[in-house]
């Protein structure tokens, strides 16, 4: 009878290379302000497309016949206009349209026509793609309660 010989040290299994500790994402640091923030608005108008700027513009007139006292810097890179320190609206421009940002709850805005959108607590805006779509009444009715409602908060 032929006897093996019966090891009692265990088999050595292969060793699988040691993985790398997986890379801790930093988390991306927080932006400072924008460099254009706080910056005045008419570089703002003169760099955007004729049939933009055409809307812009007429908004722009309407926010100071609705209030010829509001303040208006650039913040988040658009127009925005304070009065004694409270935000009253917005004009924001983009590829193929124009918003105009009214801030305060939607109940402060009559909207017979549904022409607002969005449904946040803290504004609504009208979205418009030619000069020809703008409802002039019903702006400077919306920009005279935004506009009260920033003298208010102010």
């Amino acid at each position: 009878m032929t006897s093996k010989r019966i090891s009692s040290k265990p088999k050595k299994r292969p060793v699988a290379a040691k993985k790398k500790p997986a890379a801790t994402k930093k988390p991306a640091p927080k932006p400072g302000p924008r460099a254009d923030f706080g910056e005045p608005i008419d570089p703002f108008f003169a760099e955007q497309p004729p049939q933009l700027r055409a809307i812009l513009e007429e908004l722009r007139q309407l926010v100071k016949e609705a209030a010829p006292e509001a303040s208006s810097s650039i913040k988040w890179g658009m127009p925005v206009y304070t009065l004694n320190g409270a935000m009253m609206c917005a004009l924001a421009a983009y590829q193929a349209h124009v918003n105009l940002i009214l801030s305060g709850p939607r109940e402060a805005f009559a909207d017979p026509q549904s022409r607002l959108s969005g449904e946040g607590k803290t504004g609504r805006h009208l979205k418009l793609t030619t000069l020809d779509e703008l409802p002039r009444d019903a702006v400077r009715a919306w920009l005279s309660a935004a506009a009260q409602l920033a003298r208010n908060r102010g």
